[in-house]
């Protein structure tokens, strides 16, 4: 595994300087073992349980590659009960600017929604986090398909990650805890 090099620090006026990038590469850093085989059953968030008829393991597992990361990536995660995972979602190609969320009967724009279909698929999931086994990170209630690549994991901290009292525009008139 070779280790990044550090960059030098730019100039205080280095957003003035630098131009804004027309493309950006990313690489996996893991990816996600889960149950989720379909889309059919796995939940459409992280916080809702899967259909137990189709699913009845909740558990998934991180799978980070040695490649990239070593055991010290992974160091006092373990004291975290949730995670943040960043992923690409691979298998979904193409998107639309207005999109019809499931039990809505009015299309959304797709930035006021989780849909999928993205011009950049990037999920964003807060898991449970089980345990840490090396690395592999055992999580619960992930809502990533197998195969899934992993682009990032962050520490879920709630003071800075929750906020409990802030509008939901149109999904506030939903029930408070959809059906999966």
């Amino acid at each position: 595994m070779l280790a990044p090099m550090a960059r030098s620090i730019p100039p205080k006026s280095y957003t003035n300087d630098a131009d804004m990038p027309t493309q950006i590469e990313l690489s996996p850093i893991g990816v996600v073992r889960s149950p989720h085989k379909e889309r059919h059953g796995t939940p459409r968030q992280a916080v809702l349980p899967g259909d137990p008829e189709l699913r009845p393991e909740e558990q998934a597992t991180l799978e980070l590659f040695d490649t990239v990361l070593s055991r010290d990536a992974v160091a006092d995660l373990d004291d975290f009960e949730y995670i943040w995972v960043l992923t690409w979602l691979h298998l979904n190609h193409g998107w639309r600017n207005k999109v019809r969320p499931p039990g809505e009967e009015k299309s959304r724009g797709l930035l006021s929604t989780r849909a999928p279909h993205r011009p950049n698929p990037i999920g964003l999931s807060a898991v449970r986090l089980v345990s840490v086994e090396g690395l592999r990170l055992v999580v619960e209630r992930i809502d990533a398909l197998d195969g899934t690549p992993i682009l990032d994991i962050k520490p879920y901290v709630p003071y800075a990650d929750a906020f409990p009292d802030a509008r939901a525009g149109w999904v506030s008139a939903r029930p408070a805890t959809p059906k999966s």
